[in-house]
């Protein structure tokens, strides 16, 4: 059986990485104000604030197996090729760790020797809209600086999650100009946010084509910042919650993922699968993250 869960790889935009450092800039609007001009007047002009300039490093990930000659001929009880089923399996697995790059508190490295690179992961990029589930937390995220972005450091302390924390950080990243429409969340959290004190009694139009949902299972949840979309993530730490907006977020790629026939020396057929890929974080600021969750 394989337990899949790839919901960043599949919905995020893919764009193309030049180099193991991958570089972009972010901006941001001003706030809104009281635009009035005297007629006749004089323009003035405001200093020009050059985008800020981020980056992360691209990560080459593999998988490799090799296949006896003969087992490749012997019968196989209803698969025609092993090379073939080790193809799709080997690949679905790469697609797995890929996503757990993506979404876990994973710093990002310029590798050295014996070293690997490394892409700094969302939960490493949201620094600004950090809600902490209890107030005796002291879990710290310092996001993108000079150059590269830290791991998380968690706390030793953690409390339950809760609802007020959700809004939190969905207000947070509402008002920092962000849309978070997909909450990822693992399974210890869902069941926290399954019992939410009235979801039973919200309810969601539909139009007249489109069958009903029990919300039992909350698999859309309301709230004053819009409706968002719940996905059970098995990849997600179970201390964290994270609210993301995709429009600021996709994967960059040197090279998707590719097979590659590897030179034989011996009675066997080697393969090899690999990929060069980054997490582009367009802004932090339009997503948030709850931690220290229990």
């Amino acid at each position: 059986m394989f337990a899949e869960d790839t919901y960043c790889l599949t919905n995020l935009e893919k764009v193309k990485a030049t180099s193991t450092y991958h570089e972009w800039t972010t901006d941001v609007l001003g706030g809104a104000t009281a635009n009035r001009m005297i007629e006749g007047d004089e323009y003035s002009y405001a200093t020009i604030v050059a985008p800020t300039r981020l980056g992360n490093y691209v990560q080459t990930a593999k998988k490799t197996f090799l296949i006896s000659g003969i087992l490749e001929e012997v019968n196989k009880a209803g698969r025609k090729s092993e090379i073939v089923r080790q193809q799709m399996k080997q690949m679905r697995e790469l697609k797995q760790d890929m996503e757990y790059a993506l979404v876990t508190n994973q710093a990002s490295s310029a590798g050295g020797s014996g070293t690997a690179r490394s892409s700094a992961s969302m939960e490493s990029w949201i620094a600004t809209n950090e809600v902490l589930s209890t107030t005796t937390s002291s879990a710290t995220t310092v996001g993108f600086a000079a150059g590269v972005v830290a791991a998380p450091t968690d706390s030793a302390t953690t409390g339950a999650f809760t609802e007020a924390s959700l809004k939190s950080a969905l207000q947070s990243a509402w008002a920092a100009g962000g849309d978070p429409r997909v909450i990822l969340t693992g399974a210890t959290q869902k069941n926290a946010i399954d019992g939410f004190v009235g979801i039973a009694t919200r309810y969601v139009d539909v139009g007249r084509t489109s069958p009903a949902s029990i919300i039992n299972s909350v698999d859309v949840y309301v709230s004053s910042y819009g409706r968002h979309q719940i996905v059970l993530h098995r990849h997600v730490r179970s201390s964290v919650v994270l609210a993301i907006d995709p429009e600021y977020w996709s994967i960059g790629f040197i090279r998707r993922p590719f097979m590659e026939t590897v030179a034989k020396t011996g009675d066997a057929e080697k393969r090899a699968i690999l990929t060069d890929f980054t997490l582009v974080s367009r802004n932090e600021k339009a997503s948030a993250k709850v931690v220290s969750c229990a």
